[in-house]
């Protein structure tokens, strides 16, 4: 006998109008809307035997003269109105097994056909199919948290469609956002192959421990070569990268300083193959292949260019040659960025860094999974990266990831999953500077084609009305927590099927640490409350009446302002 075995006097109403996935509810009975609430779960009788379709309450209107139009709820009619967004099918019995949720709807309702509550013990015995795992699936199952509708029942996402088709993370500040992303990423780093990234902008993470957890910082003005420290030398940038750092675009002699930079560059990275006796590689060289050259010497070629001096039409004279005082700028601009000590991890003078296999120690460092004796999840900690070009040194790391995974042979590439935390802050809505562009691009592009590649995109951000919208228009997972900002609100409703449109409604008035998840990878879209991880990331909110309560406090001011003058905590 199947769990939706009702009797006549548990009818909730009948189905008045229909389309392909929302149904309209007549209820006769005023007592039957005591208790009924939005997202509700309900069943409504299938035409196949079996079979019932559940839906979720999206709208309750008591005597409501109203019916449904093509754009919504228009007045016509004098009884009780429940509007149902239709969102599966239950299944009594599927081969061997029985009490199966399936998110395909094998058919729709038909006029009259009897809609009922899910509540009470059967509510307990849908829930456990939905939380109940897949046979087969049992190793692709990432355990987020219990359902609010019943807390017993688990709630769970399918980890191959959760990074297949990317995830958007979106919730205010203190909602409980860092939370969720750490007790995904405990989650991922449990597997014996697990290759993850977390871009830490503000350390956040750093607490997040383990023995399946490599900590990795992008070096600092003071920091020199060692394990835990990444440098990401010049060379690895591509030409339209290095001209948004160093080209003025608004110089009258900027095409002239670009055209010299790009035949200069092309040069000195042919001397280098020569200088390591790789002649043959010359002709399938671009100026973007991460081969390293030289800054000083090709900074010694632009000056001679800036400062030559051509034969005169008499004879003894000399005139200024073609290029003469067209690149001063430009040398001053490239020398002050290589003085720079804040870009120390790009302008270091370490010899090492010119190696030709240096960017195979790099790639090793991000990108091997959890296997003889490394670490599956590497947090890569941004915080002393200047925040101008913050978005240029993040997309470089995605990039060198991507591009590195589109060239492995098929049989040789293992999936890899990007985190981009405080993703406004580089992969934002609107750009005003040529860096900004420059980071957009890589993005967009792992947002479109990663899936081909391997590489999945999880976007984490407190404001998602300031990031990027085609990045997030290819993402096909949500984890909704707590937004009051109405922009940040119409924006994940604009992205949620329309169906389940009225289900953002919820946002503004979630508890800290619940979430609303829909998409492929959600078996039930639902209300959940995240379980706490186990190593909780540091938090950014301050108590700060606890604080001021305090009879002393550990402030130190020299300490600093001496940090501030020699940019490294």
């Amino acid at each position: 006998m199947g769990i939706f075995e009702y009797n006549q006097d548990e009818l909730l109403g009948t189905v008045e109008s229909v389309d392909t996935s929302t149904a309209i509810i007549k209820v006769e009975n005023d007592d039957k809307l005591r208790g009924l609430q939005v997202n509700h779960l309900v069943t409504i009788q299938s035409s196949k035997v079996g079979q019932h379709l559940i839906g979720l309450v999206s709208k309750i209107i008591r005597k409501s003269g109203f019916t449904d139009s093509a754009e919504d709820l228009t007045p016509d009619l004098s009884f009780n109105v429940v509007k149902v967004v239709l969102i599966g099918t239950h299944l009594d019995k599927e081969g061997l097994k029985e009490n199966v949720f399936r998110r395909s709807l094998a058919t729709v309702p038909t006029i009259n056909a009897e809609c009922y509550l899910i509540n009470g013990e059967r509510l307990k015995q849908f829930m456990q199919a939905v939380s109940s795992v897949p046979e087969g699936q049992d190793q692709i199952c990432l355990q987020i948290g219990n359902y609010s509708i019943d807390e017993d029942a688990t709630a769970w996402i399918n980890g191959n469609k959760l990074f297949q088709r990317h995830a958007v993370i979106v919730g205010s500040t203190g909602s409980g956002k860092s939370w969720c992303v750490a007790k995904i990423l405990e989650q991922v780093a449990e597997l014996k192959s697990a290759d993850a990234l977390l871009f830490d902008i503000h350390g956040e993470y750093s607490t997040l421990e383990g023995d399946n957890f490599t900590h990795l910082k992008v070096a600092g003005p003071n920091d020199t070569i060692s394990e835990g420290i990444l440098f990401l030398p010049y060379w690895l940038l591509t030409y339209e990268e290095m001209l948004s750092l160093m080209l003025d675009r608004s110089d009258n002699n900027a095409p002239n300083q670009a055209m010299m930079f790009s035949n200069q560059v092309i040069k000195h990275k042919k001397d280098f193959l020569h200088g390591m006796g790789l002649e043959e590689m010359e002709a399938n060289i671009t100026l973007d292949s991460p081969i390293p050259y030289s800054l000083d010497k090709m900074i010694d070629c632009l000056t001679a260019l800036d400062q030559e001096m051509v034969p005169g039409a008499r004879a003894g004279t000399e005139k200024k040659g073609p290029y003469n005082g067209q690149f001063t700028r430009f040398i001053q601009r490239l020398e002050t960025k290589r003085k720079d000590k804040r870009l120390n991890f790009m302008f270091s003078r370490e010899e090492s860094l010119l190696k030709y296999d240096y960017m195979d120690e790099l790639c090793c460092k991000l990108m091997l999974p959890a296997q003889n004796g490394k670490k599956g999840v590497k947090i890569i900690d941004f915080s002393e990266v200047p925040s101008d070009i913050l978005p240029l040194i993040v997309s470089l790391i995605a990039r060198v990831v991507f591009s590195v995974q589109q060239w492995s042979q098929v049989g040789e590439r293992h999936p890899i999953a990007i985190f981009c935390d405080e993703a406004h802050l580089y992969i934002p809505a609107h750009t005003e500077k040529s860096i900004d562009d420059a980071s957009l691009v890589t993005f967009e592009r792992i947002s479109k084609e990663g899936r081909k590649y391997g590489v999945g995109l999880v976007v984490i951000s407190q404001r998602p009305s300031e990031v990027n919208r085609t990045v997030l228009s290819q993402s096909n997972n949500f984890i909704a927590m707590r937004l009051t900002n109405a922009d940040d609100q119409a924006v994940v409703k604009r992205l949620l099927p329309d169906s389940l449109g009225d289900y953002a409604e919820m946002l503004p008035i979630l508890d800290i640490g619940e979430a609303l998840i829909v998409g492929d990878a959600s078996l039930l879209p639902s209300r959940i409350r995240i379980a706490p991880p186990k190593l909780k990331p540091r938090s950014a909110t301050i108590d700060f009446w606890d604080e001021w309560a305090k009879e002393t406090s550990a402030v130190n001011i020299r300490n600093a302002i001496e940090a501030l003058r020699k940019q490294s905590k």
